[in-house]
């Protein structure tokens, strides 16, 4: 078994949830020279679940480039990536406190997916897995939403906002994963570990 991960994610809230479960991980971060942001275009008609976990992909393959380049020592590297969407419009990261207004305006008094996609990878194995909730807002004042941004916590989260931030004051209900709404589906992410040697 591995004493440890890496995990190519920027994300606290991806690193605070593998120690939740006792995962040791080690960042795997993009360098100056990579444009990880390329990877998360949208292709026309593409449906988000199908791009969300095209995008976990990429950014593994790019990860185990990055492992390899590096010469770090062997061991598994999980990616994740999230989005957020209603029917097939996808919601990234807001470009804009227009753009959060825009996103938080579509999402209240309405229900909206949150997919995290998976996917972990050693030197000959590879394992992928897709969680989808569903999240209820209440209907928003537009007062309500111009407080929010002007948190500046909508921005760099799919869908203009954080399950465990001030958000969460407008849930009326999930179906789904918690954890997989903040960034990482613990049920999922362990099934997928156990196949590279991990415990739970």
């Amino acid at each position: 078994m591995s004493e440890l991960i890496y995990l190519a994610s920027q994300s606290p809230r991806r690193r605070q949830l593998l120690e939740q479960i006792g995962v040791r991980h080690e960042l795997l971060l993009p360098g100056a020279d990579e444009d990880a942001e390329a990877l998360e275009a949208v292709l026309a008609g593409e449906p988000p679940e199908v791009y969300c976990a095209r995008v976990t992909g990429a950014k593994l393959d790019a990860a185990l480039a990055r492992l390899a380049a590096r010469g770090l020592p062997s061991a598994p590297v999980l990616c994740a990536d999230t989005t957020v969407a209603i029917g097939d419009l996808i919601l990234g990261k807001p470009q804009d406190e227009a753009d959060a207004r825009r996103m938080l305006g579509l999402m209240s008094g309405r229900t909206h997916r949150v997919v995290t996609a998976v996917t972990v990878a050693d030197g000959t194995r590879r394992a992928a897995a897709l969680n989808v909730s569903h999240v209820e807002f209440a209907p928003l004042a537009a007062a309500q939403i111009e407080r929010y941004v002007a948190s500046r916590e909508p921005f760099g989260k799919a869908g203009g906002y954080a399950i465990q931030s001030q958000a969460a004051a407008w849930i009326v209900k999930i179906a789904g994963s918690y954890s997989g709404i903040m960034g990482l589906p613990l049920f999922e992410t362990a099934r997928l570990l156990e196949q590279f040697g991990f415990e739970f």
